[in-house]
């Protein structure tokens, strides 16, 4: 009974140490990317149609010619030629063109058409489309896009987008007086697209199969070769450099498929980040990772506030003189300086003291970032310092 007991302890105790390290490291799928699988940019010129006198047509000459070009790709003809000299062909030829200049295109809006072609996209299968006026139209909302072919980076046709769009802006004027909420020049066709080429990629065909590691760190390349080859054997895998790592795969693809399943949910824990403070100027946002140390150093920080005051008199000059009323300023100038005692920093402090220190001489976030910028140009700071 005690032997059973002692057992089932050394068990849960096995247990709880496997979840902690489990709970403490990562997957490979969520540190590294496959080389050659990622998704494709793709962007094509259209024109939306249907907008309640929104658009752009009547102002922007791009808009009336292109869909001119259209109308007649349709076997539409807006320019009908004259054979020959007719009084009757004349007139209704001019009137014809009265017709087209008082023709107007308010419904009709240039846009520019993006989309992002995920990895392995097969003909047939749908994605979502982005759509963006260029013109002067005020609103997209209620519109349709026209068949528009979007191209990838080499000139090719990838996939056909058309649909009604969905825009959350609204844009309303009235009287003089107008109301803009959201942005309602832009919107989107959720599955929009359709993919019509596929996109090769290596995976299926090179002999090795390279795992980019996400973040620039040689012990994380490290550690996830040490995984692969522990788990599959000695030789599979092997690092390039501190951001690729070479893994042998199988030729057959459904082998190849079922063994990167595998790999990508391997456990690693990955190598301690560098030392780095992001500094925002623009928001006073700080932020500094745990493994920032300060040598020793004493700082302190003081701001200088003056304040004048201004105030106006009227000078009256004595009875019986010669003097003349005249307006007079009295400036009163008032120079305040805090009192901010120095605080010390001792070799190596980590995080917490200089969060602790900073807070004592109660430091605003745009004075914490002044010391952890004097900190760095003083030598002091152990740490990469990001301004963004």
């Amino acid at each position: 009974m005690i032997k059973n007991t002692i057992l089932k302890l050394k068990c849960l105790i096995l247990l709880g140490a496997l979840m902690a390290t489990a709970v403490s490291a990562d997957r490979i799928k969520d540190l590294t990317d496959v080389a050659g699988v990622r998704s494709n940019q793709l962007v094509g010129f259209g024109l939306v149609v249907g907008l309640q006198g929104t658009g752009d047509g009547k102002d922007l000459p791009l808009s009336a010619q292109s869909l001119k070009t259209l109308l007649s790709g349709l076997g539409v003809s807006v320019d009908g030629p004259v054979s020959d000299f007719d009084l009757g062909d004349a007139m209704a030829s001019l009137a014809s063109q009265n017709a087209q200049k008082e023709m107007k295109l308010e419904n009709v809006a240039a846009v520019m058409v993006t989309a992002e072609m995920p990895a392995f996209a097969k003909p047939g299968q749908r994605i979502d489309i982005n759509v963006s006026a260029i013109g002067v139209a005020e609103s997209l909302r209620g519109g349709s896009l026209v068949m528009t072919q979007l191209r990838g980076v080499d000139g090719n046709t990838y996939a056909l987008a058309q649909g009604a769009m969905t825009v959350t802006g609204i844009s309303e004027d009235a009287a003089g007086s107008s109301v803009t909420i959201g942005v309602p020049t832009s919107g989107r066709i959720p599955n929009g697209g359709m993919v019509e080429r596929l996109v090769e990629t290596p995976f299926d065909s090179s002999e090795y199969i390279v795992l980019n590691v996400k973040d620039n760190d040689f012990s994380t390349s490290n550690a996830i070769t040490q995984v692969i080859n522990t788990t599959f054997g000695a030789g599979v895998a092997s690092a390039l450099d501190a951001v690729s790592i070479a893994v042998m795969a199988p030729s057959d693809s459904s082998q190849r498929v079922a063994f990167m399943s595998m790999i990508e949910n391997l456990d690693v824990t990955p190598g301690e980040p560098p030392a780095r403070v992001v500094i925002n100027s623009r928001t006073g946002t700080a932020v500094i990772n745990r493994n920032v140390r300060v040598n020793a150093v004493a700082v302190t920080h003081g701001t200088i506030s003056v304040r004048i005051t201004a105030t106006n008199e009227i000078s009256q000059p004595g009875p019986f003189s010669d003097g003349v009323t005249a307006g007079v300023t009295n400036a009163d100038i008032d120079v305040e300086e805090p009192n901010n005692q120095m605080f010390l920093f001792q070799p190596g402090v980590d995080l917490r003291e200089i969060v602790d220190a900073v807070n004592q001489v109660g430091a605003t976030p745009s004075s914490l970032i002044a010391i952890l910028e004097a900190l760095k140009s003083s030598g002091s700071l152990r740490a990469e310092l990001v301004v963004i």
